[in-house]
């Protein structure tokens, strides 16, 4: 099982990815696809470099111990920022743009603040599963931590909120995608709020070290999968009623297809 959960979470939604990329190429300039795109593309890639043995990959090729811990933080906070620019595009209005760089420039000092205080941090001990609550109480690494957990808190129940808000006022398949995404969304706060509940018991004393490995974990998995689903229902839905349409006005020309039989086959009219 070690980071089995990780990869088949970032296989879910890079198989989302994969379903969406074929409208982003007819639509390139699309931002909302290009936002969905880049949501289902970082999540997975979040999941992917947070696995034990990814983890432990880049310490080893970069000859830096943990390493891999700003390089994934700083994946989880391009995700929040995508996230909050799809939000940005789903509500619309006349300062779209605008708002939409102001979320991105957020999230860069962001990255920033992760990337300044790892190289403050003296962390030399590599911990592939465990670090948030191993260094909670070590000066500079507590302050990366709490900062992407923030970070990744915010933009999730941001998207949360708007999610189901607007789930309340569609119909049909939309509503349906909207639930969905919300609550993978909420999943996803359970992630963050999972650590943070770690790293707080870490600064009183105690430790609760499961909530990082094993709980974050698992709500973040499931997360992954409801939010793919959501994104995928609004676009599949619509096929699979046009395919089952298609079948049932073929399948009722049958009758027409028998009494036309001697002739399609006289004239080599009849096809495979």
């Amino acid at each position: 099982m070690n980071g089995l959960i990780n990869y088949v979470s970032c296989g879910v939604l890079w198989i989302g990815l994969l379903v969406r990329a074929p409208d982003l190429l007819r639509h390139r300039r699309d931002p909302y696809l290009r936002a969905i795109c880049a949501v289902l593309g970082l999540a997975g890639l979040c999941f992917a470099l947070g696995a034990p043995p990814t983890v432990g990959a880049v310490n080893r090729l970069s000859g830096v111990p943990n390493l891999a811990a700003p390089v994934t933080y700083a994946a989880i906070t391009a995700y929040c920022a995508a996230s909050q620019v799809l939000i940005v595009h789903w509500r619309g209005g006349p300062r779209v743009h605008r708002t939409a760089r102001c979320w991105i420039l957020a999230y860069a000092g962001v990255v920033l603040g992760i990337a300044v205080t790892f190289t403050l941090a003296d962390a030399p001990e590599e911990r592939r599963t465990d670090l948030d609550t191993y260094y909670a109480t070590t000066p500079w690494i507590a302050q990366m931590i709490v900062l992407y957990l923030l970070a990744h808190l915010v933009a999730v129940t941001v998207t949360t909120v708007s999610s189901l808000a607007w789930a309340r006022r569609v119909r049909g398949r939309l509503r349906v995608g909207l639930t969905l995404f919300g609550a993978g969304s909420l999943c996803g706060a359970g992630y963050s709020v999972a650590k943070l509940v770690a790293v707080g018991a870490r600064w009183t004393g105690r430790d609760w070290p499961a909530l990082g490995t094993a709980v974050s974990p698992a709500a973040a998995g499931l997360g992954a999968v409801m939010t793919v689903t959501g994104v995928l229902v609004p676009l599949v839905g619509p096929r699979v009623t046009d395919w089952r349409t298609a079948r049932r006005t073929y399948t009722r020309l049958a009758p027409l297809e028998r009494v036309l039989d001697g002739l399609l086959t006289r004239r080599s009219l009849r096809l495979p």
